[in-house]
This record gives structure tokens, C-alpha cells and sequence, in this order.
């Protein structure tokens, strides 16, 4: 259930993450021109609407597509989206998410039917005007049938939401949202769900706190604080380089074995993102558009200028909370446990109860990765393949250059599309079914430490012994 989540999260942030730079556009524009921002010009800010309205959903739609088909799928997912974005009054994400890949699932049914049954000297002709003919078809139905009915399931999901800040339970989002996120569903949840809520938000107020509800890194800042002040081991000496590059870099996915390894952590950080967004609420703070990665420099950058004093709190207040809570539940529960020891415990447990072998034991480690040939690709891969990975792959990068070893490439990429070249592949232990779905062939190296995995160290003693 937990690896169905995973991949059906991964689908639908997959959608937005790639375009996160186009959404960081609309937001400086949006923070800079419009009547509230830091420098108002009507003229400039009449860009926000169409990049909210049109390109945005357009390239949602595009991506959407291209992950199903391909080229094709990318073109038809957005030239049928149009129906949607014309048929509607509120931005279409939603729609664009649902249209996107439905309409290159349908271009690509078509394909494999016509398939071998093309006489030559046509195939351009048939590939042309049947993607012109199904995009017009899906374009009309999508603004006729679909647009209608995501309207109404944005308005419900607005009217819902209306209530929960009418009175006063948005914080109560902290229940779901934190649990979700150490199963790696945090992309999901923040440009799956609260993105497209918070657009249509900015539309109307200018700023909106959903793009808060996942990206605070409060709630794991005050965890790797805890650590650094009672924690034992190697937890406890990873810890303040975990807090550079979560707080400044961005990346919550390097406290997530933190709370792996104490569960009962959990209340800490869903009572941290509780009074951060209360404190939020409470000072009318929010982002012009999501923040990505999580840091409190993305934070600040996308801010409404009014807002940073509420903002700046909440995120000191919610890491205050987290650290609070912690900070005993280290004292008194697991104090003796180290971080690799209630990760393997962990995973030891969840295969007994399987009845299947545990998950050290059943992927291929380091050491038995010296069996193979030369190897000359290697990816690090991570759910979106833009955070915790591209930080892995730059600290092996550093460990193989140091080891003197040239000729092998190290890539970071999303678990979930491992390239076929890919010889060994580095990730973490809760991703291990996704990595080997991906990319079936590659060994596997599964880590639960991002800064200070010991795996590293021995990969590169065993591609040392591979590739002399």
C-alpha cells in the first residue's frame, strides 16, 4: 500500500516538480508587480494572470503527457488541456493533471492499435492528423464534460478548506501532513494537493499559507536540533550537517531517518507544524508561489513583503515546539539505539512480517557489487531526483574522485525513472521496490544516511577492485 502511494504521489508531483522553475517565475513576478508587491507596475503584473491561468496548466499538461507517451503524449496532453483552461474561471491544474495523461494514455492506445498497419511513405501523414484529430476531439470534450466537473471538485475542495479556516482547524492539516511526508509523500502533498490550492488562492489574495503547510522546515529543524543536543551515535554527529542542509538547502528528506528511527518523534513534528501554522494564520502570512526546495531562503524569496515577520516566528516557534517534544522522547525512549541499528531493525521487523528476507539482506549491497564488470554509471536516485539525491550524488562524486578513479559517471535522478545504462544505483532503504521496479538490471546500494552512509566508503573500495 505504503509503495502504491509512493508512486502515485510521485506521478502527480512528477507533473509539477519539473516546471518549478516557471512556477518561481510567476511567483517573483507575482511578489514584485502586482498592486501589494515590492515594486507595483500595472503594466508587468499583467502578467500573472495568463502564466497562472495558461502556461502554467500548459506545462503541467505537456509533462503530464510526455511521462505516459512521450513527445507525442506531451503535445496532445496540451493542446486538450486548452479545453479545460477555456471552459473554466479558475486555473486548471487540476484539470491539466487529469487531461494531460489521460489524453497521451489515449494517443498511445491508438498508436499500438495502428501499429505495423501504416503502408509506408504514410507514417507522417497518420502520425500528424491523428494527433491533430484526437487533441481537437479530447480538447472539446475536455471543455464540454471534464471542465465542468473539476470546477465543481475545486469548489468543493475551496468550500472544504473554507471551513477548516472559518474555524480555525487548519492546523489540524499537521495530522496527515507530517506522517505522509516521512513515507515520502512530501512532493506529493505539497505540489499534488496544496499548489494548486494555493494558486487559486494567489489569484484572489495575492499570497497564500498552503505553499506553507509542507514546505516549513521548522518541524525538522527543531528533530536534527534535538539530536545535536541528546542524541548518541552517529545521529547524533550527522545531525548538524543535516541542519545546514535542511534549514538552508532545502532538502526534508535528510530528516526523515530521524524520525524513522523514533516513530514516536512524529509528535513532535505534527505538534511543531501545528503552532507554525497557527502562528501563520495568526499573522496572515503566505508565499506567492510554492517553495522549492523547502529552505527558509526559498521561504523568504517567495514572501509577501508583509509578511516576514510572521513568517520568520512561525518557523522559529514550530523548530522550538518540535525540540521541545523531542528532546525528552530522546532522554527516556530508544536513547541507545544509533541511527543504522534502528534502521535495520526496522526493516528487519517489516520483512519478518512479510515473511520475506529483510531488506539489507535481500538487496545487493556494496560488497557484492565487486561480482560485476567494470562500471561506468552510477545513479543516486531520490522520489523527484532533485533533492536528497543530487546531495548524495555530489558527496560520492567527491568520494570516487578522491579515490582516483576516472571514467564513471554519477547521476541523480527520480527513483521511479532509473536510466537502462545505470549499472548501480544508490538510494534510500524505504525505496528499495521502486529502484528495482525502475531499473531491474542495476545493483542496488541502499543507504539510510545521506551525509555519512558507511556504504559509500565501501562502493568505492569495491570499484576500486572493478575497474583496475
Amino acid at each position: 500500500m505504503k509503495e502504491k502511494l509512493q508512486v502515485f504521489g510521485r506521478f502527480l508531483s512528477g507533473m509539477v516538480m519539473p516546471n518549478i522553475g516557471a512556477f518561481i517565475a510567476w511567483g517573483l513576478i507575482t511578489a514584485m508587480f502586482i498592486p501589494t508587491g515590492w515594486l507595483p507596475n500595472e503594466k508587468f503584473a499583467s502578467l500573472v494572470g495568463p502564466m497562472s491561468s495558461v502556461m502554467l496548466p500548459l506545462l503541467i499538461a505537456y509533462t503530464g503527457g510526455e511521462v505516459v507517451a512521450g513527445k507525442r503524449g506531451g503535445v496532445i496532453g496540451a493542446a486538450a488541456t486548452m479545453g479545460v483552461i477555456v471552459g473554466a474561471e479558475v486555473p486548471m491544474f487540476l484539470g491539466a493533471m487529469i487531461v494531460g495523461p489521460l489524453s497521451a494514455w489515449v494517443i498511445k492506445k491508438f498508436d499500438q492499435a495502428v501499429d505495423g498497419h501504416i503502408k509506408p511513405g504514410f507514417e507522417m501523414l497518420v502520425n500528424n492528423f491523428s494527433l491533430g484529430i484526437l487533441a481537437a476531439v479530447l480538447a472539446l470534450v475536455a471543455m464540454e464534460a471534464i471542465s465542468p466537473i473539476v470546477t465543481a471538485l475545486t469548489n468543493a475542495m475551496a468550500a472544504g478548506v473554507g471551513v477548516l479556516i472559518d474555524n480555525g482547524l487548519l492546523p489540524m492539516t499537521a495530522i496527515f501532513v507530517e506522517p505522509a511526508k516521512v513515507l515520502f509523500l512530501n512532493n506529493a502533498i505539497n505540489h499534488g494537493i496544496f499548489s494548486p490550492m494555493g494558486i487559486q488562492q494567489v489569484e484572489e489574495a495575492g499570497k497564500s499559507i498552503f505553499f506553507l503547510l509542507e514546505a516549513n522546515p521548522g518541524p525538522g529543524l527543531g528533530i536534527l536540533l534535538a539530536y545535536c543536543l541528546v542524541g548518541k551515535g552517529s545521529a547524533k554527529s550527522s545531525a548538524p550537517g543535516a541542519v545546514i542542509i535542511h534549514f538552508l538547502g532545502g532538502i526534508h528528506e535528510i530528516y526523515f531517518p530521524y524520525i524513522l528511527m523514533n516513530p514516536f518523534l512524529l509528535i513532535a513534528t505534527i505538534a511543531a507544524n501545528a503552532t507554525g501554522v497557527f502562528v501563520f494564520r495568526l499573522f496572515d502570512v503566505g508565499l506567492t508561489a510554492p517553495a522549492s526546495p523547502g529552505s527558509i531562503i526559498a521561504l523568504t524569496m517567495m514572501a509577501e513583503r508583509h509578511c516576514y515577520v510572521g513568517l520568520f516566528l512561525g518557523v522559529i516557534l514550530s523548530a522550538a515546539m518540535a525540540m521541545a517534544i523531542a528532546i525528552p522522547l530522546l532522554k527516556f525512549m530508544g536513547k541507545d539505539t544509533t541511527l543504522e541499528e534502528a534502521q535495520a531493525k526496522k526493516d528487519a521487523m517489516k520483512a519478518q512480517a512479510k515473511g520475506t528476507a529483510p531488506a539489507a539482506q535481500a538487496s545487493t549491497s556494496a560488497a557484492s557489487a565487486s561480482a560485476g564488470g567494470r562500471v561506468k554509471k552510477i545513479a543516486f536516485a531520490c522520489d523527484a531526483g532533485m533533492g536528497s539525491s543530487a546531495m548524495g550524488a555530489t558527496v560520492l562524486k567527491k568520494k570516487i574522485k578522491a579515490a582516483g578513479l576516472d571514467g564513471i559517471e554519477v547521476i541523480h535522478t527520480s527513483v521511479s525513472s532509473i536510466p537502462a545504462d545505470v549499472q548501480i544505483v544508490v538510494t534510500h532503504q524505504s525505496l528499495r521496490e521502486r529502484a528495482a521496479q525502475s531499473n531491474p538490471n542495476a545493483e542496488l546500494v541502499l543507504i539510510t544516511n545521506f551525509l555519512a552512509a558507511p556504504e559509500y566508503g565501501r562502493l568505492v573500495e569495491d570499484l576500486k577492485q572493478r575497474n583496475s
